[in-house]
Order: C-alpha cells, then sequence, then structure tokens
C-alpha cells in the first residue's frame, strides 16, 4: 500500500531513544585559632584560594578538547552498510572514526536495527560513552528522549528535522531538500514523457520537505513537467519499492529520484526492465550502471565523521546546524554523469549558486 502525492490529475491514494570538606577545613581554622592568632586575611585568602582552585579545575574540564584516550563515541547506524545509499555512506564515516580513533579511544558501532529498537540502541550507546551519533531522521524521536536522561553525554543527529530544543544536543541539517530541488530540475530536463517520479520510504518531515523542492525544481525549469510522489512506507522493502516505481512508469515516469535504503534494488529492476532512467545518491553512481544520468552527493558519511572531530577537537556545540552546498561538494553535490549536455550543466551550476548565494530558498531537511 503506497500513498502518491502526484500532478492535480491524480488521485491521492492513502494506504499505508585529604577529601575533607571545606566546612571541615573552616572548622580546622577554628581550632588553630585557639591556640594561636591567625590573621584573618591570610584565613580568607586560602579559602578563596581552594575557590580559586575548583573553579579553574572545572573551567578547564569544560573547554578542554578530548585527547584521543578520552574518545569514548557511540555511532547509530540503523541501516544496511551496503544500501547503496545514506546508510552506507553513513557505515564509511563511521569506519574512517574507527580508523583515526579507535586504536587508543573507544568507537561503539550498532547497526542495521529495526525502527522498534532505535530507544534501546541509543540508551546502550548512551550508557557507554561520551558522544553519541546517529544517522536518520527515523532516529531522531529516541535520540530526544534518550538526551533528556543523560545530561552528560553529547549527542549528535545526523540529518532528521531541525530541532528547536537543544542543550547537550547537535542536529546536523544535510539539506536534503535542497539538493533534492536540484534533482528535480535535472529530471525534469532529462526527461523525454513529461512526467517524473520521486519514490522514498517513510513518509517523515525531511523526506516529505525533499519531495515537495524536487517538484518545485522540476517546475522551476519545466513549468509543465507533472510530478508524482510515491511513499512506500519502507525504506528497504524492495517488492514495495518495484511495485511503487513500476506504477509511476504505467502514469509515464521515465526519471526517477529516490529517497531509499536498502529497497534501491527494487526501483532499479524497474527502471531496467521498462527502460527509464535514474538521479541516484548519495553514493557515486556515474559509471557504475547505466542506468543513472546523474547523482546527488549528500556526505552523510562526511558528517558522522565531522561530528567526531569537532567533539575531540573541543568546537562541537549544541543546537541546529546546516550544510547543504554551501558547505562544499564533500558536504553536498549534484554530479551529472558521462559528458552532459553543456546547456544541462550550466543550467545545473546555475541552480546551485542561486541557492548558495539565497536566491532560491528551499526547506529544511
Amino acid at each position: 500500500m503506497f500513498r502518491y502525492r502526484g500532478h492535480d490529475s491524480h488521485p491521492v491514494r492513502a494506504c499505508a531513544y585529604d577529601g575533607r570538606s571545606i566546612a571541615a577545613l573552616d572548622a580546622a581554622d577554628a581550632d588553630k585559632r585557639q591556640l594561636r592568632p591567625t590573621r584573618p586575611d591570610l584565613r580568607d585568602q586560602r579559602r578563596a584560594d581552594r575557590f580559586a582552585g575548583i573553579a579553574f579545575g572545572v573551567l578547564l574540564a569544560a573547554i578542554a578538547p578530548a585527547t584521543a584516550q578520552d574518545v569514548a563515541v557511540g555511532i547509530l547506524v540503523p541501516g544496511s552498510q551496503t544500501d547503496k545509499g545514506f546508510m552506507q555512506s553513513a557505515y564509511g564515516g563511521a569506519k574512517k572514526v574507527e580508523q583515526t580513533f579507535g586504536a587508543k579511544g573507544k568507537v561503539q558501532l550498532i547497526e542495521n536495527i529495526n525502527y522498534a529498537d532505535m530507544e534501546q540502541a541509543v540508551t546502550q550507546l548512551a550508557t557507554n560513552n561520551k558522544f553519541v551519533v546517529s544517522v536518520s531522521g527515523a532516529s531522531q524521536a529516541a535520540m530526544i528522549k534518550v538526551s533528556k536522561r543523560f545530561p552528560d553525554v553529547k549527542f549528535n543527529l545526523v540529518g532528521g528535522a531541525k530541532i528547536t530544543e537543544a542543550t547537550n544536543m547537535a542536529q546536523f541539517d544535510m539539506r536534503q531538500a535542497e539538493i533534492n530541488f536540484v534533482s528535480g530540475a535535472v529530471a525534469a530536463l532529462s526527461s523525454k514523457t513529461g512526467t517524473v517520479s520521486f519514490v522514498a520510504g517513510l513518509e517523515i518531515p525531511g523526506v516529505v520537505n525533499a519531495s515537495k523542492e524536487f517538484e518545485k525544481g522540476a517546475k522551476l525549469v519545466r513549468p509543465d513537467i507533472k510530478t508524482i510522489v510515491v511513499f512506500t512506507g519502507s525504506f528497504d522493502d524492495v517488492a514495495k519499492a518495484k511495485e511503487a516505481t513500476l506504477a509511476t512508469i504505467s502514469q509515464g515516469a521515465d526519471v526517477h529520484v529516490h529517497v531509499m535504503n536498502k529497497g534501491l534494488p527494487g526501483i532499479e529492476q524497474a527502471a531496467r526492465e521498462k527502460g527509464t532512467k535514474m538521479i541516484g545518491g548519495p553514493l557515486p553512481a556515474c559509471g557504475s550502471d547505466p542506468l543513472y544520468i546523474a547523482y546527488s552527493r549528500t556526505g552523510v558519511g562526511y558528517l558522522v565523521d565531522y561530528a567526531v572531530k569537532s567533539y575531540v577537537e573541543g568546537t562541537w556545540k549544541p543546537g541546529p546546524q546546516s550544510f547543504g552546498l554551501k558547505a562544499g561538494p564533500e558536504a553536498s553535490d549534484m554530479v551529472l554523469c558521462g559528458t552532459p549536455d553543456p546547456a544541462l550543466k550550466a543550467k545545473v551550476d546555475e541552480i546551485k549558486k542561486a541557492i548558495i548565494d539565497g536566491k532560491i530558498v528551499t526547506l529544511d531537511g
């Protein structure tokens, strides 16, 4: 069962984580005053020195970066490391963290779990580590809930919706919606039938925003383009992904953009059978399969590695942070495969520059 959102002519079909106290020291001072005079200014100075020493130590602990030996990082990659998509990219970032810090610190990785187990997984990571990174908006609710129970642990969500309350949690906006604006433009300019599709899994805020920007980008460059958006209800179900894609092809779609994990092969199978094309992402797709005319690079693994490095270097801070095209090609980019048409490349470069310059503003997520 799917949820479709398409052109006005297509109906919507709904279906469907000495250790004495200060007081004791003062008492000792009082005893000494009974035996011999003690200058009050010296006594006060000793007390001030003690407080200053404590305060200075706390300050150092707060601002000092973690050393490699202090690194205790937990990383949750909820999907498969072989999905050819977001989870595989995230897994690559996690392995890079292990290579960089694992020899002297501790890196705990949990991967490929069910949605229902998100909170338990995040709790385990928070119990064992000082810094927890999780990928995907699907883990956002668990991260927010568990972060409130572990105020001394720092949490970093890569993806998801913008957070509003944050004392010990950061949220990295990959600007997935932004790059899907560009994907929509590329799809529309490449379509021969005048119909393009966006096939995704869960209908969560970040992915919904990506679908909306896909439609906006398509209509910017080709106002008469017909767009079909489908949510299958699963990022990992191959059969559902294939069925949904075939349904869009039956309605005329000849270029497909996706937000899938393990379900991606289903879209590829449908496209091969029917001779249609795809825009991939976030991993490089050019040259690996003639199905692909382009891919949107979304640096999930780059941001996982970036989060841990900022924690270790002492530059990490809570709250929402935005990346996307303005953060450079490691964070986000649109790559055209082969030798692209010069007019298409020029238009894509123009759109990317307009986004970076703030002339085109897209939704968060």
